[in-house]
């Protein structure tokens, strides 16, 4: 689960083209998208990865 933030559990998901935009001879196929992960220290010490969302959270929240 190296692609998982700790704190929210936001995962990959699978993303497609707009259908208007590609054809019968232009296919497209499904594209994995990946949540922006950083490594970031929590309040014991702990490094955890976590995406860019729970970290303005958290700076919010401080």
């Amino acid at each position: 689960m190296a692609r998982v933030c700790t704190l929210c559990g936001k995962s990959p998901h699978m993303s497609v083209t707009r259908t208007l935009l590609r054809g019968k001879y232009n296919p497209t196929a499904k594209t994995r998208k990946y949540p922006n992960l950083q490594w970031v220290r929590i309040g014991s010490g702990k490094r955890v990865k976590a995406c860019t969302q729970c970290i303005k959270r958290m700076a919010v929240t401080q």
